[in-house]
């Protein structure tokens, strides 16, 4: 899918509906927050960060490890829906800007921006690197995951259904151009396995990944045709049971604004 044909309103609202489920089924997603977390503290001169602004909080899986290990003044959570704030409910200290984060004025005079599993979303990603270096200090830091081509190659080869990923190179780019010196800038590919295409599918409605803008209506037919199409991506684990991958890339930077 073409960045510029993603409907956002669609992904708010496939994201709200799979908000309860999603903290329970987004096992990847929580894993790459953990090394994101991991690479943060790494990098970090310090763990006092004044001000500290997320992009696409969703349920709080990065939110909640910032809150655990650093010391903020204020931290400020972005998503596209109001809902994700009763996942914070218990929390007072937080700042909220909902909505489209590139339509959104971003707070200023920020020592961290970050943000987990969210920036493909974007339909102009320079355009929103550059309203990051703007709103960052001298020498902030952006630290970030996002995800790479392999991502979900599955269901894009089976429906054609997916997102326009970046390479490293694309993101180096990107970030270099926009004022940022980068760190830090690794991949992964990894894949969780399922007994059946079917669990597939449930997976990715629980975790509202499936919020494109085409509306892929399924019948009858074309559901057993897709898990039927989806034997070629089965394997056998070692009791000999067949599983049927699905593949995650995630992608993770550290930058820091140098001009």
């Amino acid at each position: 899918m073409n960045p510029s044909q993603i409907d956002k309103s669609r992904v708010a609202q496939r994201f709200a509906q799979a908000g309860q489920s999603y903290t329970e089924h987004a096992i990847v997603q929580k894993q790459i927050c953990q090394h994101l977390m991991q690479l943060i503290l790494d990098h970090l001169p310090t763990p006092h960060q004044a001000r500290v602004f997320e992009i696409g909080c969703g349920s709080g899986n990065l939110s909640h490890l910032l809150l655990q290990n650093l010391q903020m003044d204020s931290l400020i959570l972005n998503d596209l829906y109001a809902e994700v704030e009763r996942h914070f409910s218990e929390l007072q200290q937080i700042e909220w800007r909902i909505g489209d984060i590139e339509q959104l004025e971003f707070p200023t005079q920020l020592n961290v921006v970050t943000s987990s599993s969210a920036l493909q979303w974007m339909t102009n990603l320079q355009a929103v690197f550059t309203k990051v270096a703007q709103s960052l200090v001298q020498e902030g830091f952006f630290c970030f995951s996002i995800f790479g081509q392999q991502n979900l190659k599955e269901i894009k080869a089976l429906t054609g259904q997916g997102l326009e990923y970046h390479t490293l190179p694309e993101l180096q780019q990107v970030l270099t151009q926009t004022g940022f010196d980068v760190l830090h800038l690794s991949e992964q590919v990894t894949s969780l396995h399922f007994t059946h295409p079917k669990q597939v599918l449930q997976h990715l409605k629980a975790t509202g990944v499936t919020a494109t803008n085409t509306a892929h209506r399924w019948t009858k037919h074309s559901l057993q045709q897709f898990y039927q199409d989806y034997q070629q991506f089965s394997e056998m684990d070692q009791q000999g049971h067949v599983q049927y991958k699905l593949s995650y890339h995630p992608i993770y930077c550290i930058a820091r604004r140098t001009t």
